[in-house]
Order: C-alpha cells, then sequence, then structure tokens
C-alpha cells in the first residue's frame, strides 16, 4: 500500500506532539497510559515483523517478553548494574536465545512453528513461577528502583515517560528502516510464495531467522523498560494478556502494513480511556467494536483501506 504524501509531516507532527505530551497533562495516569502505549506499540510493532512480514505466527515473543524484564530486574536488583546495562542485558539474553530457538523452529512448518512458540511462552511462565531462587517465584522482585543517567533521576511518570519515547521511536525508525531494505522485500515475498522466492535462488531460512531474532530483542528490551515502568516484576508479567494484547493491535492494524499497525497500537490505548464515561458498558463495548472490526475488516484496516482502493481503480477503468 503507498504511503500518503502527508505521512512526514504527519509524522513529525505526531514526534512534536508525544515530546509535548508530559507538559500539556500533569496528569500521571495519563503519562502512565502513555508509556504503556509506547511500549506496547513497540512490542507489537517488533510481532508485526515475524506475523505481518514474514508469515509466522510467534507466540514466543510473550516469552521474550518475560525474559527481557526479568533479565533486566535481576542484572539491577542482584548484580547491582544500572537500568540502561539491565535493557542491554535484556536485549543481549534474548538475541542469543532467540537465535538458539529460531535455527530450529524457522526450519519447520509453520504449524509446528507457532505450537513451539507457545510451548516457549509457557515454559517461560513456569519458569517465573517456580525457579524461585533466581525470580522469587509467586512474589517477583518488587522495588525496582528508578533509572539514572549522569545523576539525573527518572523517579517520576513525566521523566520516566521519555525513556519510553527515546526507545520506542529508536526501534520503530529501525523496523521502519528494515520494512524498506532487501530484508524485508524479501520477507514480505517469502509470506506470499515460500517456494517461488526458493527458485530465485534465495534461501528464506536466514530472513526467518533474522525476523525472529530482530523482533524478540526489541520484545526483551521493551519488557526490561516495561518492567521498571511497574516498579515489579512477577510471573504475571508472562500473563496472556500482553501477547493477546500485542497480537490484537497487529491484527486491527493489518498484518504486514507498519503505519496502520502503529496507528492501530495508538487507538488500543485512546479506545478504553474514552470509553470510560461507562464503566458498566466500557469493556462490553470495547469488545464489539474489536469483534466488528474483525469481522467486517478481517485483512485489519489497512486490507480494507487496500480493498477499498482497488475497488476504486476499478470502477474508475469501467
Amino acid at each position: 500500500m503507498t504511503e500518503p504524501r502527508w505521512t512526514p509531516y504527519a509524522v513529525v507532527v505526531a514526534i512534536v506532539l508525544l515530546a509535548a505530551l508530559p507538559w500539556l497533562t500533569a496528569s500521571n495516569y495519563m503519562i502512565g497510559i502513555a508509556i504503556s502505549g509506547l511500549i506496547f506499540l513497540t512490542a507489537a510493532a517488533s510481532l508485526n515483523l515475524v506475523y505481518g512480514y514474514a508469515g509466522q505466527l510467534s507466540f514466543a515473543q510473550l516469552g521474550f517478553w518475560g525474559v527481557g524484564g526479568y533479565c533486566a530486574a535481576i542484572a539491577v536488583v542482584d548484580l547491582s548494574q544500572s537500568f540502561w546495562v539491565g535493557v542491554a542485558l535484556a536485549g543481549l539474553v534474548n538475541l542469543l536465545l532467540s537465535i538458539v530457538i529460531g535455527i530450529v523452529i524457522t526450519r519447520t512448518t509453520r504449524h509446528a512453528f507457532v505450537v513451539v512458540t507457545l510451548t516457549f511462552a509457557l515454559l517461560a511462565g513456569l519458569i517465573a513461577r517456580d525457579w524461585v531462587g533466581v525470580t522469587r517465584g509467586p512474589l517477583g522482585i518488587p522495588g525496582l528502583p528508578a533509572p539514572h543517567l549522569m545523576g539525573f533521576a527518572f523517579d517520576t511518570s513525566a521523566r520516566f515517560y521519555y525513556i519510553a519515547l527515546v526507545f520506542s521511536l529508536l526501534a520503530l525508525a529501525f523496523l521502519y528502516a528494515l520494512k524498506t531494505s532487501r530484508i524485508g522485500l524479501i520477507l514480505k515475498a517469502v509470506k506470499q510464495n515460500d517456494p517461488l522466492v526458493e527458485s530465485q535462488g534465495i534461501a528464506p531460512g536466514p530472513y526467518k531467522l533474522a525476523a525472529f531474532v530482530i523482533a524478540s530483542v526489541i520484545t526483551g528490551m521493551a519488557g526490561g523498560i516495561y518492567a521498571f515502568n511497574l516498579k515489579l516484576i512477577d510471573p504475571s508479567f508472562l500473563d496472556f494478556y500482553y501477547m493477546q494484547t500485542f497480537l490484537i493491535i497487529v491484527i486491527i492494524g493489518g498484518a504486514g502494513s507498519f503505519w496502520a499497525v502503529v496507528l492501530a497500537g495508538a487507538a488500543m490505548v485512546v479506545l478504553p480511556e474514552a470509553l470510560r464515561f461507562s464503566n458498566e458498558l466500557r469493556m462490553v463495548i470495547y469488545g464489539a467494536v474489536l469483534v466488528a472490526v474483525m469481522m467486517f475488516m478481517p485483512r485489519g484496516v489497512a486490507g480494507w483501506l487496500e480493498d477499498r482502493r482497488i475497488a476504486a481503480l476499478r470502477k474508475a477503468l469501467r
């Protein structure tokens, strides 16, 4: 789908507004919602790389999300490292882990891929709950300290917001560049017709592995940052609520569409808050909207818009 000419201007305006958000509202609640939205959106965008571009539905992202959170927390609390080292360690551990797992599962069928990644996510949850000596079990690791940088403490929601914002912008910029690169184009081709790509002398395996590893590293670092936003981490960090949120954002936006997924992530954050006028019907309305979108836009918003564009072109050519 061709991007509108005004896309760069819209991106600049959005970045300016996001940067000014803590100055536009004094509500810690609203800033907290924005932090969650940025981190969830980034994790969803990384899932879109695996599912939307490579065509592989990976539940392993939930496991990497949890591994990243625990690695960052353990690095700071048990190893006396800084927050920044903790987040970097979260990315490094997920890098190594995803390479080991990815080498095996990217050679399997898509159905086996789903089963193995789901198993990994469930296993990560069991380890978080039962490996008490490291993860503290059901009690988790509470009281995660505020990040510091050159004597400056990110000890308020407004300050921590900028950590989430910078990370999100850098990750999204990287994913966008990847989308338009040779890797992104080959991944799209692999999703559409794997055998055809092989017939052109291109081995899909390394590209699938690259997508899986990159998505896992970004998700793990996002998990590490989010754990410090919550100031604690426990087995509920690996609840399927998170995977469900990431996946819904991708499906609603349209798997394989970068900007539609970004906008869907923003909408998924704003919509529940916009429905607060009716606490009794809030989740009912929210669920109805999601069901309606999935029924009438099975390929997501991006797919629906593309269908409308093609229909308009066909009508014009008659």
